[in-house]
């Protein structure tokens, strides 16, 4: 296509909120982008996701099916053509700086101005997840700011794990703000290349490891713990399926900041830690999203 990029297609579709996380999932198959957008008056929520036209088609329609299955909800995806350049043109018309807490989140189309008394963490204004306007995001940054006051020593080295990490942004603001290394995990390639990108762009990138991998198993996760600090932005039922990985690789008085959660499903996620013996510190509520903050005391885990 005449240096354009390639062609672009939206894959749209209407759900209520209980199956929101198993629609998100299975749009997320193929697409490298997914914006969440709820209706006030409905309740209902709208996911947009964009991909290569024709491209992972089995995969999304393996992925539909089976949220189809797991929620009882027949979503009927709607499609359309988007020319590159006008999916940018929207990404940056739809990603103004947003303010978290110490945080600004700056797509690179802005100027580059830091603001006075925050942390400006740019991003690059194609990507249009984790750019800190989702209620799980947000959750996150604002999490670690108030672990972050709760901080050991200076003198502690501390480990830090970003499990999922998307676009990257939590590692980001991790290494800017407590100025300690971070391991960066996804199990996406292109996740993982936006991520290192984005380090890069923030001058992280010595900081920052990002690494392909799936979250416990990889090699370098299990060989990097015990962790003093760890995200899981992801999904409920992931969250519930890790929480003993998650239990044995803190460190003692770790705590974990666990996303990706309606807030109906927070007492599920945090049942399944609490089982490994870890216990919740606080909760932070965005938009109908919940994150836990959890910790691992320094008495030995339960069985």
């Amino acid at each position: 296509m005449s240096g354009l990029g390639p062609a672009l297609e939206s894959v749209a579709l209407d759900v209520p909120e209980a199956a929101v996380p198993a629609y998100e999932a299975a749009l997320r198959t193929a697409c490298g982008s997914v914006g969440l957008f709820r209706d006030e008056a409905s309740g209902t929520w709208r996911l947009e996701g964009v991909k290569p036209a024709g491209a992972g088609e089995a995969a999304l329609a393996a992925g539909l099916a089976l949220a189809a299955a797991a929620t009882g909800v027949d979503a009927r995806a709607r499609r359309g053509p988007i020319a590159a350049e006008g999916w940018l043109a929207r990404s940056m018309a739809g990603f103004p700086e947003q303010t978290v807490g110490r945080f600004a989140i700056r797509g690179s189309h802005l100027p580059d101005r830091p603001r006075a008394g925050r942390i400006t963490l740019r991003l690059d204004a194609g990507v249009a997840f984790g750019s800190g306007e989702h209620g799980s995001t947000r959750g996150c940054l604002l999490a670690l700011e108030r672990v972050a006051r709760r901080r050991p020593g200076r003198t502690r080295v501390w480990r830090i794990l970003d499990l999922g990490t998307g676009s990257g942004v939590l590692a980001l603001a991790a290494a800017r703000l407590l100025r300690r290394p971070v391991l960066a995990v996804d199990v996406e390639p292109w996740s993982v290349r936006t991520a290192a990108a984005n380090a890069g762009r923030n001058g992280l990138r010595p900081r920052i490891r990002c690494r392909l991998g799936d979250g416990w198993r990889d090699r370098a996760v299990r060989a990097g713990q015990p962790y003093d600090l760890v995200f899981a932005n992801i999904l409920a039922r992931p969250l519930c399926a890790m929480a003993r990985d998650l239990a044995a690789g803190l460190a003692p008085g770790g705590r974990a900041i666990l996303a990706g959660l309606l807030v109906s499903q927070a007492r599920q996620v945090l049942a399944a830690h609490r089982r490994q013996g870890l216990v919740l510190e606080w909760m932070v509520n965005e938009g109908g999203w919940t994150t836990l903050v959890i910790r691992r005391g320094d008495a030995k885990r339960r069985a």
